[in-house]
């Protein structure tokens, strides 16, 4: 899964650092660093930072794929 936070966007809210304080951590008051290349156990946790960012700065691509790919194999 690959993170992208568009840092002209982005406020310095730090939702995302309280949601997922493992992938995404604030330096200083309004500087975020994260990790793009988040662990796939942290999922659950980088969808709740996807949404709860007040600004939409926050894209994860391959978010839904292994939910996608989960409900598939369910339906056989």
């Amino acid at each position: 899964m690959r993170l992208v936070v568009d840092l002209n966007k982005c406020q310095g809210y730090a939702q995302c650092a309280f949601l997922a304080p493992d992938v995404f951590a604030m330096h200083g008051e309004e500087s975020l660093v994260y990790n793009p290349h988040a662990p796939e156990e942290q999922r659950e946790r980088l969808a709740r930072a996807v949404a709860a960012c007040p600004v939409q700065a926050i894209t994860a691509d391959g978010l839904d794929d292994s939910r996608d790919g989960g409900e598939a194999s369910d339906a056989r």
